[in-house]
């Protein structure tokens, strides 16, 4: 067992229990056994979802009724040998949209040319389909994504599934039948994909008092539903706790063809002088991130240039008074006329 198990022993949860050969009464074809054994499971799981290992225990007992359990006292001693495991280190796997996933499955037994039957099964929502089966004894094999030749050479049964999509979530179950004997190992996929984060404004803004900005960010892509978007107001220094905006106004999710969704956070930026010199930070928080993604941009204030008001308020009054020098000698020669047509 301790070829396929890593991890001390702070990692290990291990279950060993009686197994029942449900009535059947067979020699198992390893070296020593006997039709009175009798059997037993280990199960070794990793804590971190590493690995699920399971090992057949077979003891031969001195005499006694192969149909009943043996009778085990606290301080007794059993000699056990392991003549059959079956592992998987995918129990867990998360896996995103369109790429391809190998479901590992591997079975060890202590003798050649065993009478092995593998199966794989996909269910889903209460819904059980066999995927593949395979029998070493006939040599006939239905369904894909398993290498025969694997199967035959070092009991890899590791299922290959197509491009993953939505209908890919679910538990896929490999099993392995060795009369009388018989394991299951299951793995839960589940379809993880992580958002992609964008802020519409650049990594500085200036802006002038009195001016304002809609500041949107936008998590594309991600599934499944649920995410966090925040958005932050911090000093450059960091050593100040960043202050979560509450003025902040969110789009409804969007739902694509794909599967994955979409989701907009934004608010009005209506800056005073106080505000220049800050960072936002736009953090969206989702399962299939390790760490948070953070898009952040610095804010710069500045008062109107009060001397573009006086240049355009001169250059109003010049323009003004140029109307005016064109308009009296317009308005003199009028008068002159009007007054010419009464003589």
């Amino acid at each position: 067992m301790r070829r396929y198990v890593e991890g001390d022993e702070n990692t290990l949860q291990c279950e060993i229990r009686r197994y029942s050969t449900g009535g059947i009464v067979m020699r198992w074809p390893g070296l020593g056994a006997q039709e009175h054994d009798s059997w037993f499971t280990c199960a070794l799981h990793h804590s971190q979802e590493r690995f699920v290992i399971t090992t057949f225990l077979r003891h031969t007992p001195a005499g006694g009724d192969s149909t009943q359990w043996i009778h085990v006292g606290d301080r007794d001693l059993l000699s056990t040998s392991a003549v059959m495991a079956v592992l998987t280190t995918t129990p867990v796997v998360h896996a995103g949209l369109l790429k391809d996933k190998t479901l590992h499955c591997q079975f060890f037994v202590d003798h050649k040319q065993a009478n092995v039957t593998v199966q794989w099964w996909f269910q889903r929502r209460g819904e059980r389909t066999k995927l593949f089966t395979h029998s070493s004894r006939t040599g006939h094999s239905e369904g894909k994504g398993v290498s025969i030749r694997g199967l035959s050479n070092a009991g890899n049964a590791s299922l290959k599934l197509p491009p993953i999509t939505q209908a890919s979530e679910g538990t896929y179950t490999c099993s392995v039948l060795v009369p009388p004997l018989y394991a299951s190992q299951d793995n839960i996929l589940s379809i993880m994909e992580p958002p992609r984060v964008s802020v519409n404004v650049g990594p500085s803004l200036a802006l002038t008092l009195g001016s304002e900005q809609k500041v949107s960010c936008d998590a594309q892509g991600y599934y499944p539903l649920d995410v966090t978007i925040e958005w932050l107001r911090e000093p450059l220094d960091s050593s100040f706790i960043p202050e979560v905006l509450k003025n902040i106004l969110f789009s409804s999710h969007r739902h694509h063809q794909d599967g994955t969704f979409s989701l907009s956070a934004f608010f009005l930026l209506q800056p005073s002088l106080d505000d220049s010199g800050y960072k936002y930070t736009c953090r969206v928080q989702h399962q299939a991130l390790l760490t948070p993604v953070r898009k952040s941009f610095t804010l710069t204030v500045t008062e109107q240039d009060s001397t573009l008001w006086y240049i355009s308020v001169f250059g109003f009054i010049i323009f003004m008074i140029g109307i005016l020098v064109w308009l009296i000698p317009q308005l003199i020669a009028a008068k002159r006329n009007s007054a010419r047509k009464m003589y």
